[in-house]
């Protein structure tokens, strides 16, 4: 049995600039973000006497099961186009993970699709470096999604607190930032209570892809608040972003827009922003020490300094 785990991500800012619209346009796309102490699971199981050696089956289980005799036949699409690439032999998998995360906005997508790489990569005993293996999700993702961010994979399996650089025909650029920024602030998800599926956002957000080329500044102006420790420049250019990524899709707070307005007037609120592409999912919150941490609707989060990781047992 092979058990493989990547973290879920969050994006502080700039994301729109990694949509592939954007970067075709403007030929750059930056992004500053970091893998949470919350993650996807995938476990693969070949078993010796029963569905996979005797029935030739793939069984799959996650919010749905299946039971399939080919590849093509699989409706999940992350395990249908990896078992594809690599032609699996039948196999069970299970998906699992750590919060609610369909329609999370925390790129489950992604993270799923790398730790079902990693796992396969350690069946098979291929040698993939984690940025290999993020790259190829990308690739592979983008077969069932045409406008997935390209942050999304660099942004989970890559460990870290990091800024993301994009190219149109280069590789992804990382700079590492300093995780110690984080060590007197206190960072929480909280969860609207909708799920979306962000393809809707996303194809509205490439309409009007031009109102996003501003984040970029937001981009350069945040790293050197970061940089310098300077939080308050760091509120205030999160608090832009946040701005100006509501201005890219009327449908980013189309069903949320009185929870956003309820932290806005929260105090002991500092900033906060919906992750992903929006619609639905979690709200990243950046508190006052110690008020809200007995408030069960706010889950604390931190960095991981760890990727993608897997291990047979």
């Amino acid at each position: 049995m092979i058990i493989s785990k990547t973290p879920l991500r969050i994006s502080l800012v700039g994301g729109s600039t990694d949509n592939p619209s954007f970067i075709e346009k403007y030929n750059y796309g930056s992004v500053i973000s970091f893998p949470c102490n919350l993650s996807t699971y995938i476990i693969i199981h070949e078993d010796k006497i029963g569905y996979n050696s005797y029935s030739k089956k793939y069984i799959l289980n996650y919010s749905s099961r299946e039971e399939v005799d080919k590849i093509s036949d699989i409706k999940n699409d992350i395990a249908r186009v990896a078992f594809q690439h690599f032609d699996v032999a039948p196999i069970n998998c299970t998906f699992t993970t750590d919060v609610f995360s369909q329609g999370s906005g925390l790129a489950s997508s992604s993270s799923y699709m790398i730790s079902l790489i990693k796992a396969i990569c350690i069946k098979n005993n291929i040698n993939l470096s984690d940025y290999e293996i993020c790259d190829l999700a990308y690739k592979l993702e983008k077969t069932f999604n045409i406008h997935s961010g390209m942050q999304d994979p660099f942004g989970c399996g890559i460990g870290g607190f990091k800024r993301l650089e994009f190219f149109k025909e280069k590789n992804t650029k990382i700079t590492y930032l300093p995780i110690s920024f984080f060590d007197s602030l206190e960072m929480y998800l909280m969860f609207t209570g909708v799920t979306r599926n962000s393809k809707n956002v996303l194809q509205d957000v490439t309409k009007n892809i031009e109102v996003s080329k501003d984040l970029l500044n937001i981009v350069e102006e945040t790293e050197k608040s970061i940089l310098s420790y300077d939080y308050k420049s760091f509120f205030k250019t999160f608090k832009d972003g946040w701005k100006i990524k509501k201005a890219t899709s009327s449908l980013i707070l189309e069903n949320i827009k009185n929870i956003d307005e309820e932290l806005e007037n929260n105090k002991n609120i500092l900033a906060h922003k919906l992750c992903g592409a929006g619609n639905g999912g979690f709200f990243l919150i950046f508190a006052k020490p110690k008020s809200l941490i007995n408030d069960k609707k706010f889950i604390p989060i931190s960095v991981s300094s760890c990727g993608v990781t897997g291990e047979i047992i």
